[in-house]
């Protein structure tokens, strides 16, 4: 891939890099700061949160416990 490539996609890339790393640095805050999940532990729910896009939703979705 040459620089040149890598310019025509930046315009579809930065916004995605930018929705990746909001969504799981807003899953590991909500992580670090409650203790309650529906299931598995903060380790196990860390380490998820770091698998691309679907890690932090996964969380958001599954794991969340009630409030």
């Amino acid at each position: 891939m040459s620089l040149e490539n890598l310019r025509e996609y930046l315009p579809i890339l930065i916004p995605i890099i930018v929705l990746q790393l909001g969504l799981t640095i807003a899953a590991i805050i909500h992580i670090l700061r409650h203790d309650n999940y529906k299931f598995g532990t903060r380790p196990m729910w860390i380490l998820i949160a770091f698998i691309q896009t679907i890690g932090p939703l996964v969380y958001f979705f599954f794991g969340r416990g009630e409030e």
